[in-house]
């Protein structure tokens, strides 16, 4: 296969049966010592000596977790962190700084680039792999989490409010973006990001009354995108959470709720519409009376014995599944 045609190196690496190490050191003998250390124990280790490569390697490989030295000649640590979280592909990898400086100002300084944690030099071996499954859990946990959200249909973005970058993203949510906005990462939707800056103000003093900013809605036909925002994750990022809605699935929602055929939930979902037998045939490509006959039916499974019954009924379900969910 000739190198063009090559599969990117993240697509090669065995992620199955062993995490992916990036170290960055432009001292051979520190290097060397890592390098054994973490091999002997399992992990599949690259290297780089220069921040310039570092990057390049990150972005190829999209490692797990990255050993960063601090001090290097030409570009130093703190700026190869910077580049890193400024990019939505290798923002979410944990970064570990390797220092032999330890005033609390370098300290603090790697931490405000990025960093998840240090160690100091000389490298204690032990000391680095115990950091690392630690940081490794940590960031397995979140990609964990974020899959079962696109599993249940629910999409997920974090989005820098200062200069409105989109940090990182879930498939499921590079997907709904692409379709509904037409736009791809680094850059959030402009209604998206005017949203979020409208209600980021008030989103604490709203969480301590249990309550939550309004929500964004997009339509697009008989679907719509809403867009909630659930919590802030840094100093000036924020996790928001996306969902496609539809007539199919608020449907889909009645019927398992109640207990209804198909054909009864899409005649309750009308009704909940406001509409008439007459209108709800049309819709449906049936006939007033046959609507009727399908209207008892639910009657008799809600135990209700009106359609404003059976339409409140209907309406407090659909908002406990479907809170944007309007009539």
């Amino acid at each position: 296969m000739s190198p063009t045609n090559s599969p990117p190196l993240a697509q090669t690496l065995d992620r199955a049966n062993s995490d992916v190490v990036l170290i960055v050191d432009d001292v051979p003998d520190n290097l060397a010592v890592l390098h054994d250390a973490l091999d002997e124990s399992g992990y599949t280790v690259l290297v780089a000596t220069s921040g310039e490569a570092a990057l390049q390697r990150a972005a190829q490989a999209l490692p797990d977790i990255i050993l960063l030295d601090a001090m290097m000649p030409g570009m130093d640590g703190f700026e190869v962190a910077r580049r890193l979280k400024a990019s939505p592909a290798t923002a979410p990898i944990p970064i570990v700084f390797m220092t032999g400086l330890t005033e609390t100002e370098y300290l603090v300084a790697a931490l405000d680039v990025g960093g998840v944690d240090y160690v100091t030099k000389p490298i204690k071996p032990k000391e680095v792999l115990a950091r690392i499954a630690v940081h490794l859990q940590g960031a397995r946990e979140k990609r964990q989490a974020r899959n079962a959200l696109d599993a249940f249909g629910y999409a997920t973005i974090t989005v820098r409010v200062s200069d409105g970058k989109l940090m990182w993203q879930t498939p499921l949510a590079r997907e709904l973006l692409q379709r509904y906005y037409g736009t791809a990462a680094p850059q959030t939707p402009e209604a998206v990001l005017n949203w979020l800056r409208r209600h980021v103000g008030t989103a604490e003093q709203l969480a301590a009354q249990q309550t939550e900013p309004p929500r964004l809605s997009i339509e697009q036909g008989a679907k719509r995108l809403t867009c909630r925002l659930h919590q802030q994750t840094g100093d000036d990022d924020w996790l928001i959470i996306m969902r496609e809605e539809s007539d199919e699935t608020v449907i889909q929602a009645m019927s398992l709720s109640f207990k209804l055929t198909a054909r009864e939930a899409e005649v309750l979902y009308w009704v909940v519409k406001g509409k008439i037998n007459r209108d709800i045939g049309d819709i449906l490509g049936t006939s007033p009376m046959t609507v009727k006959k399908h209207l008892e039916r639910v009657f008799a499974k809600l135990g209700v014995e009106t359609r404003t019954a059976a339409a409140g009924m209907a309406m407090n379900r659909i908002r406990q599944l479907h809170p944007q969910f309007e009539n």
